[in-house]
């Protein structure tokens, strides 16, 4: 034996589900058992004082691989045509979050850049310092990803991805634009976003013009419940870190409540 770690035996990540599943969406009832579960561990993370940094579908784990095959009439557009008309969905919706490589304890203005491209911050990009809440807005793109089965903001690059949150959520708060710090500013003019003027191509206009507003985009997905769940993605997605949800605020929220009563 070399005293290696054994690790236990799980299902595939939530990326590679929805990858071999053509990125279709999720139903809603196993979207909110979900975030229940992924917001339960972040709280229990933040009162230890650790911040996970890298929430991601590939750092979630479904704790078993099995799966049942339910008809689906929505093709996906990156659905291939053979076999499409069918869509995997997990047997059970336990969940387990690995990576912790990149897991720290919470200091004071932490400025260096965490979180993978899609998930990160506002707060991160624009170098104001994070904390907790970097794991919360990371956690709210997820669950819109699991609700339409595309990540939210596709983007390689920092001003594109400030202009797609604003086509989302709306515009950034002026309080946080002018704070930018010496590598940020650049996206700044005037005290607004630097778009579309300092847009670098015409690829990029359009990605950011074809995103929706982030209700359109839920309805688009949710048949019911879909308000309740706006409301927790609004509480999760807010851009001043200050006021959005803490985990322990978002585990209280009605959307993930109805489930708690539901389980007595």
């Amino acid at each position: 034996m070399d005293g290696g770690q054994v690790c236990e035996k799980l299902g595939p990540s939530l990326y590679d589900f929805l990858r071999k599943n053509s990125y279709r969406s999720f139903p809603i009832a196993l979207v909110r058992e979900v975030a229940k579960q992924l917001l339960e561990c972040i709280a229990f993370m933040h009162e230890l004082r650790l911040i996970h940094t890298d929430l991601k579908p590939e750092n979630i784990l479904l704790v078993s691989p099995e799966y049942i095959k339910v008809p689906d009439y929505k093709v996906s557009s990156r659905s291939p045509k053979e076999g499409s008309y069918f869509k995997r969905l997990p047997k059970s919706s336990a969940i387990k979050v690995i990576d912790f490589g990149s897991t720290t304890y919470d200091q004071q203005d932490q400025t260096y850049v965490v979180s993978t491209r899609h998930y990160r911050a506002p707060e991160v990009i624009l170098g104001l310092g994070w904390s907790y809440p970097c794991d919360i807005w990371s956690v709210g793109c997820i669950l819109v990803e699991l609700c339409t089965g595309e990540a939210l903001f596709q983007t390689h690059e920092n001003l594109e991805h400030l202009a797609m949150m604003e086509r989302v959520f709306g515009p950034l708060p002026y309080h946080m634009l002018k704070r930018a710090d010496r590598h940020s500013e650049k996206y700044v003019r005037k005290g607004r976003l630097n778009w579309p003027e300092g847009c670098a191509s015409r690829d990029s206009m359009k990605a950011v013009m074809k995103l929706p507003r982030l209700q359109n985009l839920v309805m688009q997905n949710v048949d019911h419940s879909g308000g309740e769940f706006i409301d927790l993605l609004q509480g999760l997605l807010r851009y001043d870190p200050a006021s959005r949800l803490t985990a322990q605020e978002a585990l209280r929220h009605p959307f993930l409540r109805e489930l708690s009563e539901r389980r007595r």
